[in-house]
């Protein structure tokens, strides 16, 4: 059985739950080790009792980097019983660095993977330290055998042009894990309000963007009661004023907690019309180039889509015809595009969403056995060319991955 040392930057990340399941699904041995950034139950793996290197903050980068060189210092101590991994994963630049020390603890010739989700905004600074901080990963990627992330755009438009490395690369889109017939395949029916109802707006997952908290707020004071904005999931209070307050004093719009994916994800995306896939926090960079967990978890279950024009989410639901996409961030353009929401219309886009391949949304044991088959092959490969694959196309390989 591989053996995966898994280095992540937020134990209490619910994602770093999914890749940990997705792993074990695909017939790994995970040990995960990392930082907490808080307390959350519901991002614990069910036998796994991870090996915690300390305590970070978010948008705290200093002391971000100084507790990864203290964890650095005594990571020797905190892998003590830790069986040799066959590979070993960084999530993000830090644990890219904590990985690379484990490599050399060990022995130094099992390969590395760089897992990166999101490209910092620090590492996209035109200046100095922009140019640092890309000089620190293609050091600690240089040796790396594999990179794993989530969007096209992140190759097309970092990691080819911008940051050096040159690495195979598997794209590992934010699909639903579906590792059973009952989230695998959902049942679609369409969900207009009742009479008297309004319609409804999900914003879920990692709620980290002001502006599209201030936007729907005053999208739904302005619809007075004919919209309802329902939030869910782990709002990133750095990012926030008052995040509490403002939720309070919005009217039409309510946070109702974090929830367990994909355990929770027919229940809640059920609640909703329409899932907010548009994200401004880190706008024209990376927001305008990731393809968001909400995308695919809405997709799978039904939800219009809205995403802006000229990201990479619009034009993944541009092409296939699906979803509704502003042209402007502002209030008046969302008014103009589902102020006026009527039954059919709505009917015209549900049937549009749920006449796509059930599949796109989906990550299954067979795609979670690809990966691993792909992992392991790093242990016996040489002298791999620079390629970009998906899980599909690990299916079709398959037989060359052995």
């Amino acid at each position: 059985m591989l053996h995966i040392l898994y280095f992540v930057h937020d134990l209490a990340d619910p994602a770093v739950r999914r890749r940990v399941l997705m792993l074990q699904a695909g017939g790994a041995r995970v040990t995960l080790a990392g930082f907490r950034r808080d307390d959350n139950a519901l991002a614990a793996v069910h036998g796994i009792e991870p090996i915690e290197l300390g305590r970070t903050r978010d948008a705290q980068f200093a002391q971000r980097i100084a507790a990864v060189a203290k964890s650095a210092l005594k990571l020797r101590g905190s892998l003590r019983g830790v069986d040799r991994p066959d590979v070993i994963i960084g999530r993000n630049l830090e644990m890219l660095a904590v990985a690379n020390r484990a490599r050399a603890i060990f022995g130094g010739d099992m390969p590395v993977v760089y897992e990166c989700l999101d490209i910092h905004r620090l590492l996209l600074r035109p200046d100095m330290f922009g140019g640092a901080l890309r000089g620190i990963e293609r050091h600690f990627g240089a040796d790396a055998a594999l990179l794993l992330t989530s969007s096209p755009a992140f190759v097309e438009r970092y990691f080819r042009p911008r940051s050096g490395l040159d690495l195979p690369i598997v794209l590992l889109e934010n699909k639903v894990l579906a590792l059973d017939g009952t989230v695998e395949q959902p049942v679609l029916a369409p969900r207009p309000p009742a009479k008297g109802e309004p319609w409804r707006i999900g914003w879920f997952g990692a709620l980290r963007c002001r502006k599209s908290l201030q936007l729907l707020s005053d999208f739904a004071r302005r619809m007075d009661g004919r919209f309802e904005i329902i939030l869910r999931g782990r709002p990133a209070y750095s990012e926030f004023g008052d995040f509490d307050g403002s939720v309070r004093a919005a009217p039409h719009l309510r946070f109702a907690g974090p929830y367990k994916n994909p355990e929770d994800l027919s229940a809640i995306y059920g609640e909703v019309q329409f899932s907010w896939a548009i994200d401004f926090f880190e706008e024209g960079l990376n927001s305008s180039w990731l393809l968001p967990n909400r995308l695919y978890e809405g997709g799978l279950h039904g939800a219009v889509p809205i995403a802006m024009d000229g990201t990479e989410t619009g034009r993944f639901l541009s092409s296939r015809k699906i979803g509704l996409t502003l042209e402007k961030a502002d209030v008046a353009d969302l008014v103009s595009r589902l102020g006026d929401m009527s039954e059919e219309r709505y009917l015209a886009a549900f049937d549009a969403v749920a006449l796509q391949d059930r599949r796109q949304w989906m990550t299954d044991r067979a795609d979670c056995q690809g990966l691993v088959q792909r992992l392991a092959s790093l242990t016996r490969a040489n002298g791999q060319t620079a390629e970009l694959q998906t899980l599909p196309q690990l299916h079709r390989n398959r037989g060359g991955l052995q």
